[in-house]
């Protein structure tokens, strides 16, 4: 009997379930119950062993308090050859799904200085602001002019 690897983006998308559970300081019971299963079957769920249908990803999204499109952003993509539109390379997103990365994000998420926050994000080629908590899908800051255009 041969056992199948699991697919990349089921992957992908536990390991933003279990970032995400993490960084709110939820256990794996807390969402099991929270969506009437074992903790067993988050854990399959959080390594991409088992496949999430449609209406439980929107379940997990909504306890989260995440849009379902978080748990895809930055994921491999379904077209073979093309990256995904903001795709990260996978050893960002390998880091950040650990303990030593969600302690990180942490700490990023608590600077309070705007514009030391954007610096920090700029550096690390984030995609965020932490004082402006605004999002730059098309990418990072890529100058002084362009960070300072709305006040980080």
């Amino acid at each position: 009997m041969s056992t199948k690897a699991p697919n990349p983006v089921d992957k992908y998308v536990g390991s933003r379930v279990r970032m995400r559970r993490i960084m709110l300081g939820m256990s794996q019971e807390k969402l099991g119950e929270a969506l009437g299963l074992t903790f067993q079957q988050i854990q399959k769920y959080e390594k991409g062993t088992n496949r999430v249908g449609a209406s439980r990803i929107q379940q997990i999204s909504e306890i989260l308090q995440v849009p379902v499109s978080f748990l895809f952003e930055g994921g491999p993509s379904t077209t073979a050859g093309v990256e995904g539109e903001g795709a990260s390379p996978t050893y960002v997103s390998d880091f950040l799904a650990t303990s030593e990365g969600l302690a990180l994000t942490r700490a990023f998420t608590r600077i309070s200085d705007a514009k030391l926050g954007c610096r920090f994000a700029l550096a690390a080629g984030g995609y965020a602001c932490v004082g402006c908590a605004k999002s730059h899908r098309n990418g990072p800051h890529t100058s002084l002019e362009a960070r300072h255009a709305h006040d980080c």
